[in-house]
């Protein structure tokens, strides 16, 4: 139930980038029918809501009128902020879009990124998401090419809420990550105020709390440094946000101490009367669940009443379930059960689901007699609500990829056909942009995977040609060995053997027949020599053509010294890896890697296989483990396993993995050789 207080922050930073700016009060008596006097007017809070409404459309209806410059789009834009301040939130749509035609039109790039901004504005705070998350991004490009620092933090900030609305909370910290890194060298200490605050939210979200805390406490020491006037009073804000996390730990002394000290900012009530009372309520809420009925009930009705005139229907909600909990509690369950029925009624009014689920899961606990009947629809909502997430998942991800060139095409569409023909044939241009783009797009998802790919082949290449290196220089070393041996002892022997056989050839006695067979005999033992030199240099052909099993062997070493496990390696000899193509060979041996990478972190093995043999026209690498195994069907496909099925793909090789708990693991890649590979 807790969790609506740092939501209620999160939405409410949007409100801030459009805020008021409070002049002195004008009397009818002293205006004079100019625009400056009614841009004035229409932002007062002290003028009634009608009359500055008025005051805004007169400038409005001033401004369309005259010349597309910069000081009447400057203006434009200042009639824009009056209609959202004063929630005319169609009003401030249809000047956005003026605005954004008006900026196109004159190539006006900043005044465009800003009225795209307004338009997702518009869109946040009227629940179109998908449409706000266009706008945004549109004002992200323009930014980026503006290199305009400020604003493209900003746009980050405001994708980072939109993101944590949706619960897309790794979207949304990365966002908000994006926004600090391009705010890190400014001094814009207000949105970087935001960005640590969404992501103590996010923190807070996926109950990492000291991460959490981290964050708000950063937070606050920014609100802290601002020496200028704490008109949000941001302080305050990160102090109810600390609390609210110490209060989910139920850590409700150092919460109360938080909220307390946020209490005491000046002007508090006045200036923000919604934090005021969301404060109130933390309070009681931690006291109560101390034990300690100092003012209770009494702060919890405070509250109530303060969010009550102010029309905050969740406030109220969470108010009157407190309400019910304390009453229960008290053993008082007439008043339990009128509090939370309430809750439940409201919360169906405004059908917010939230609200409801929390509403039911009350009743279901104070309502012993009737708990099925709220259990079964508390599930049914629940059910609902995951399945709506579920398909809203990864809609971010699919609106960043459309471009700014087919959503103006549909606009054009939508505006410029009035002949059936013509529809027809844009409907037709449309479709075969949107092929282009799409195929585009997988061509330069394609490119970028491979050169990802080509960056760690690299590596392996770099190892195979520095292992390649030494070899050749131990054959260089071999060669001089041979070549002293020839030059030294056997054309030595040959030289002496042939001189003396020369000398022989002239005597015909037996002492000479004895002689000429003796060097008979040196010539068979100096063959035998070349024959054994012969083999020599076969042995080193041998060890070259098998450099890549030695890189495998290393591999295994390197496997045996990190772990427990016993690793039995078993290669098919007769496998001509000099026939075998690089790619293939790098590939195969950083899917081993990988597989003996997870060995090592998860499987807990006391033994490993693997074997590298060739079938034909297949190659086949095959790891088993003993180790703890897992679920295949329940095992999300992590990093290492995809990046092992991205090497299988790139070679066309096929991919298998079996495992079952407690029976170990079995890996096994099939590559296709080519034809030259027979």
């Amino acid at each position: 139930m807790r969790k609506y207080y740092l939501l209620f922050f999160v939405i409410g930073l949007l409100l801030l980038g459009c805020s008021k700016k409070k002049n002195t009060f004008f009397d009818d008596s002293s205006i004079s029918d100019t625009l400056s006097t009614y841009l004035k007017l229409a932002n007062d809070d002290n003028v009634p809501y009608v009359k500055r409404l008025a005051y805004n459309n007169k400038a409005y209806a001033i401004l369309i009128n005259q010349d597309n410059d910069s000081l009447n789009r400057a203006n434009l834009f200042k009639v824009a902020n009056r209609f959202f301040n004063m929630n005319n939130f169609d009003e401030y749509q249809k000047v956005s879009r003026i605005l954004v035609e008006k900026s196109k039109k004159d190539k006006d790039t900043m005044s465009a990124a800003k009225a795209y901004t307004y338009l997702g504005d518009y869109y946040t705070n009227t629940s179109g998401k998908d449409s706000a998350f266009a706008y945004y991004t549109k004002a992200e490009k323009l930014y980026k090419k503006l290199n305009d620092k400020i604003n493209l933090g900003g746009i980050y900030v405001n994708i980072a809420i939109l993101r944590s609305l949706e619960r897309d909370y790794s979207g949304s910290e990365l966002s908000a990550i994006q926004a600090l890194n391009v705010l890190r060298d400014t001094d814009e200490k207000s949105k970087i105020y935001d960005a640590y605050n969404i992501l103590g939210f996010i923190s807070f979200e996926l109950k990492d709390y000291d991460k959490s805390i981290e964050y708000h406490e950063k937070a606050l020491d920014l609100a802290n440094k601002n020496t200028g006037n704490d008109e949000f009073h941001l302080a305050a804000t990160s102090l109810n946000n600390i609390g609210n996390v110490y209060q989910n730990q139920n850590k409700h002394l150092e919460a109360v101490k938080k909220f307390e000290e946020a209490l005491k900012d000046k002007n508090l009530f006045n200036d923000k009367p919604v934090l005021y009372a969301t404060l109130i309520d933390n309070i009681a809420y931690s006291k109560f669940k101390l034990k300690n009925d100092s003012e209770l009930p009494h702060l919890f009705y405070v509250s109530l009443k303060i969010r009550d005139s102010l029309k905050l229907s969740s406030g109220v909600i969470f108010n009157k379930l407190h309400l019910s909990e304390y009453y229960a509690e008290k053993k008082d369950t007439v008043k339990s059960k009128q509090f939370a029925q309430e809750a439940l009624k409201l919360a169906r009014k405004t059908k917010k689901n939230g609200d409801i689920l929390m509403a039911l899961k009350q009743l279901g606990a104070i309502d012993p007699k009737r708990s099925s009947i709220y259990s079964d629809e508390y599930i049914e909502i629940n059910d609902s609500l995951q399945s709506a997430e579920r398909k809203s998942k990864d809609k971010f991800a699919r609106i960043e990829y459309e471009t700014d060139e087919i959503i103006q095409q549909k606009d054009k569409l939508a505006e410029q056909n009035r002949n059936i023909l013509f529809f027809f044939g844009l409907v037709v241009m449309i479709g075969i942009l949107l092929f282009v783009i799409k195929n585009q797009r997988s061509k330069t998802k394609e490119l970028m995977l491979k050169q990802a790919q080509q960056k760690a082949n690299e590596d392996i290449y770099n190892l195979m040609l520095y292992q390649q290196n030494k070899i050749e220089e131990g054959r260089a070393n071999e060669k001089v060995r041979i070549a002293q041996e020839l030059h030294d002892g056997i054309l030595g022997r040959l030289f002496g053997a042939r001189l003396n056989l020369d000398s022989l050839n002239k005597r015909q006695d037996d002492e000479a027949i004895v002689s000429r067979n003796n060097y008979l005999v040196e010539l068979k033992n100096i063959e035998q020599d070349i024959r054994e030199i012969s083999h020599d240099l076969n042995r080193e052909k041998h060890a070259l053509n098998n450099n890549f099993i030695g890189i495998v062997n290393n591999l295994i070493e390197q496997q045996e010294t990190v772990s427990q496990a016993k690793v039995s390696f078993v290669v098919d000899m007769e496998i001509e890896w000099e026939k075998i193509e690089n790619y293939i060979k790098i590939n195969l041996y950083r899917i081993l890697q990988e597989a003996l990478l997870n060995i090592n972190k998860y499987a807990q093995a006391e033994n490993v296989r693997i074997e590298i043999l060739k079938q034909e026209k297949i190659l086949k690498l095959t790891v088993t483990d003993d180790g703890v195994g897992f679920s295949v069907s329940k095992k999300s496909k992590g990093i290492g396993l995809q990046n092992m099925l991205s090497r299988a793909k790139a070679c066309e090789a096929a991919f298998d993995i079996k495992s079952k708990i407690g029976k170990g693991t079995t890996i096994t890649v099939v590559f296709p050789l080519e034809i030259n590979q027979k």
